[in-house]
């Protein structure tokens, strides 16, 4: 067998074991050690699998991934998401479709002490959808909402799955942070004004709400201080060079904990249950790390990176042609496996593929706009059809609305999404100004 079916067997299979619900670090740990086996033999692959899991787990940079999601699940606990919603829904609940926008800016405030899209969805699921809902909110519409404001604790910076990708291409974390920051911004603009255009096409969807006076709006915006200290101490800091984004997680994890326990929302069992969380994620989050470095490590022996990298460089394609042949696979690829095994998988193929194409900007700067293009269309994969892992969060939250029903709510936000993923791709400025800027 040639080495591209061996490697085409290799994902089919374990797309197979990822359907039938096995764990994905696992699934690509046994395909790619079976295919390590079939190709180089038993005695070879004990020996590489006896020290590449120390040579993983050793590296110090791993460590804030365990700490941005600990800072993550502090804020879940200490009633800070009810907080920002609350806060923004005072500003601007008063307009049509206000609480909808609420809902994104909260989510955007929330994303910078979280860092997870999963976790963003489901805490505004349990803190905000009763609140759209009981405003007469259409249920889809406002699922729909909530599904693409989690999508924002993917590019908000701190971002866990930005972590790995630095990680896995070996990019600075500060840098990719402040690349992430102006689209980040941006997406939560096009999701308030996606939200404008709809409501104003069927106020029925997103009624407003009386406004409230003046007096009554300062209480819930005291209560956001809390998160946008932590924003400022964790990211500013970051950018400002005060610490690394290792000592910034570990010093935003101390500070959500202090923030909870100053208000009395974080008691032994909340920080127990974030103790727990974390450490499952965490584990989860290596097992991947681990089981896609075996695969790859597989991929590397059929020589299929090396022989696609060469067929595109002799094909005679402009390098934008291939970006955006690269990013629509992306999507493709987004509706039925998990962002992160996703993109721990296709790096090592299409990362050298992508960094060799003359885009006329340094390689360092192509690295770090690839990384946020893959985001955002890691940010449409989890909400867009036939998967979209946000929606079934929010499904599961949501029971009484039908999944199709919030299939039709994303839908307007994901032509928003694909309109800035346009825009990103035509302007890397975008991407690049601020790291250029602070430098």
């Amino acid at each position: 067998m040639s080495g591209f079916a061996l490697a085409a067997t290799g994902f089919a299979v374990m797309l197979g074991l990822m359907a039938l619900r096995l764990p994905i670090g696992l699934a690509m740990m046994l395909v790619g050690g079976a295919g390590y086996i079939q190709l180089n033999g038993l005695d070879p692959f004990l020996n590489y699998i006896r020290t590449t899991p120390y040579q993983i787990f050793a590296n110090y940079t791993l460590s804030v991934i365990p700490l941005f999601v600990l800072m993550g699940a502090f804020a879940e606990r200490s009633g800070l998401a009810g907080d920002l919603f609350r806060a923004a829904a005072s500003l601007v609940g008063h307009r049509r479709g206000g609480l909808g926008m609420a809902v994104i800016g909260a989510c955007t405030g929330f994303g910078a002490i979280c860092g997870s899209a999963v976790a963003t969805t489901a805490t505004f699921a349990r803190a905000a959808l009763p609140e759209l809902r009981a405003y007469r909110y259409d249920p889809g519409f406002s699922c729909g909402i909530v599904a693409v404001g989690g999508t924002l604790g993917i590019l908000i910076p701190p971002s866990v799955i930005l972590v790995v990708y630095a990680i896995s291409t070996e990019q600075n974390i500060a840098k990719l942070f402040m690349a992430a920051l102006i689209p980040g911004l941006m997406a939560a603009a096009f999701y308030c004004l996606t939200i404008a255009i709809m409501t104003r096409l069927n106020p029925q969807i997103g009624p407003a709400q009386p406004r409230l006076p003046w007096l009554q709006r300062v209480r819930p915006l005291l209560g956001v201080l809390p998160a946008a200290l932590v924003a400022v101490i964790v990211v500013g800091g970051i950018y400002g060079g005060v610490f690394t984004p290792t000592e910034g997680a570990s010093v935003g994890a101390f500070v959500m904990l202090a923030i909870g326990l100053l208000r009395r929302t974080l008691g032994p069992k909340e920080i127990g249950q974030a103790i727990l969380q974390t450490a499952e994620t965490s584990a989860m989050i290596f097992a991947i790390l681990l089981g896609a470095e075996i695969f790859n490590a597989f991929l590397a022996l059929t020589q299929v990176p090396t022989a696609a990298a060469e067929m595109i460089a002799g094909s005679g394609w402009g390098p934008y042609t291939v970006l955006v042949g690269l990013l629509l696979f992306y999507i493709v690829l987004g509706g039925v496996m998990d962002e992160l095994a996703m993109i721990l998988l296709t790096l090592p193929v299409f990362f050298p593929i992508v960094t060799a194409l003359d885009f006329g900007m340094p390689t360092d700067d192509i690295a770090l706009w690839f990384g946020i293009l893959v985001l955002i269309v890691v940010g449409i994969g989890m909400t867009a059809p036939p998967i979209g892992l946000n929606v079934f969060v929010v499904a599961s939250l949501a029971r009484d609305v039908p999944v199709t029903r919030i299939y039709r709510g994303v839908m307007p936000f994901v032509l928003a999404d694909i309109v800035r993923l346009g825009l990103v791709v035509a302007f890397p400025v975008l991407t690049l100004y601020l790291v250029k800027l602070l430098d």
